[in-house]
């Protein structure tokens, strides 16, 4: 399988989404509340120019074990 930027994202965002699925049903044990604990950062983007204007609102959630699923697909990435 050939390596190249648009499989790395793939795998990125993969990874991502599984992480915080997990987070998400671990959620109700407490002994990982730790891992589970996630932070939103939000990112608002606008313009007015006149002609256009645009607002975007763009929130992303990050908890420790989406952490750990970003992570675990870039090893998966470098062992293809």
């Amino acid at each position: 399988m050939k390596k190249n930027a648009g499989m790395l994202i793939l795998f990125l965002l993969l990874g991502w989404f599984i992480g915080t699925w997990v987070a998400t049903l671990l959620e109700p044990v407490a002994m990982v509340s730790f891992l589970t604990r996630s932070t939103t950062i939000d990112w608002e983007p606008s313009a007015n120019l006149d002609m256009i204007r645009y607002h975007l609102d763009i929130h992303f959630k990050v908890s420790l074990l989406s952490l750990i699923g970003i992570v675990a697909s870039i090893w998966a990435y470098r062992k293809l």
